[in-house]
């Protein structure tokens, strides 16, 4: 059993993470800190005691139907990415913890951040809206059987807050050419970026190092950039280490999260650029090529709509590799449409605890 005491955990699940690469020490400190500003970058931060609480406040919720889950599901684990031929595709961005969890568990997570981001003033929808519009959309999403969101002739909405003004390419490229450089890059890191980037620009590669995420940071992650045709185009590998989950379960020798499953579900459009090499996962940096934050959306924007819209892509997510969707489908049915309101609630105070512990750690 692991340790369940916020500061115990902590310490605990980053000697386990050890065992899989080297931390970057400075990086630790920064999340550790970021963790004590608010209980929704917190959350983003502790996918471990997440884990723990599920299990004591999951209520039935814990023995729905196992799907493989994206785990660390939030409101800011959203992004685009460009597919094979160009098109802008929107959806789940960031499956570090994927896992075989109760389909229930990604819906909880998302709805809590949604939850913690209105009390933080990030979003305005209160907790019930919030709720019912990620129920909704899961429930459609599931009853119709999926569809992948490419931003072309359709979702015209949603293009908008994906291209924002806050998303600009020169701003873009203006941060990544200000990374500081990697002192050190491992072999395997360097192999990879230079395998991922365009053949022409891998001669003026240059290494550079990127503080980026809140779950992951702590984790080695490096950015390559090189010239192309006379701009810039970028590759970030970042180090792998199995599911938060198997930490929880005390499973020995769990290995690397699913990604490919995942990426190349039946609901999904794949990033071409996506990739797993020698322990690293590998993927192109560009304006539209990124997680969207929350600080990133624009001040107009349906926030109602926006959850409906994550909780569609959850259920393609979880309908992707799913060999018995009848199930899923009799199942959400049957749950009806209020248990999401309950469980949020008692795992949002728990992890309000939680951060308070936390902040009074010195």
């Amino acid at each position: 059993m692991q340790p369940t005491d916020i500061g115990a955990a902590t310490a605990a699940y980053e000697r386990w993470l050890r065992e899989s690469m080297p931390l970057v020490a400075s990086d630790l400190r920064l999340k550790h800190a970021r963790m004590r500003e608010a209980p929704l970058p917190f959350l983003r931060g502790t996918y471990y005691q997440w884990c723990q609480r599920w299990l004591e406040h999951g209520g039935d919720a814990r023995a729905a139907m196992p799907v493989l889950a994206v785990g660390d599901l939030h409101v800011e684990n959203f992004g685009t990415w460009r597919d094979s031929d160009g098109r802008l595709c929107w959806g789940v961005n960031d499956f570090d913890e994927a896992a075989l969890l109760p389909w229930t568990q990604d819906l909880v997570r998302l709805a809590t951040s949604a939850l913690l981001a209105s009390a933080e003033g990030h979003l305005v929808l209160k907790r019930r809206s919030a709720c019912d519009a990620i129920l909704e959309g899961y429930r459609e999403g599931v009853r119709t059987g999926g569809s992948a969101f490419v931003l072309e002739e359709d979702h015209g909405w949603l293009r908008r807050i994906a291209t924002g003004k806050l998303r600009d390419p020169v701003a873009f490229w203006a941060r990544m050419s200000a990374l500081p450089p990697a002192t050190s890059v491992p072999a395997s890191a360097r192999r990879a970026i230079t395998a991922a980037l365009p053949s022409d620009a891998r001669s003026s590669v240059s290494f550079r190092r990127r503080v980026a995420g809140m779950g992951s940071l702590g984790r080695p992650r490096i950015v390559g950039i090189g010239d192309w045709h006379s701009a810039k185009v970028a590759r970030e590998v970042k180090a792998i280490a199995p599911s938060a989950w198997a930490w929880v379960r005390n499973r020995a020798g769990a290995g690397a999260p699913p990604y490919e499953r995942l990426w190349r579900g039946a609901h999904r459009v794949p990033d071409p650029t996506l990739a797993v090499n020698a322990g690293w996962l590998v993927r192109r940096l560009a304006p539209h090529s990124s997680r969207i934050e929350l600080g990133d959306l624009p001040t107009e924007r349906d926030e109602e709509r926006l959850l409906y819209a994550m909780g569609f892509d959850t259920a393609n997510v979880h309908l992707g590799r799913l060999p018995d969707a009848g199930r899923l489908r009799r199942e959400v049915t049957g749950r009806g449409r209020k248990w999401l309101h309950a469980v949020v609630a008692d795992l949002a105070d728990a992890l309000e605890r939680d951060w308070l512990a936390w902040k009074a750690l010195r």
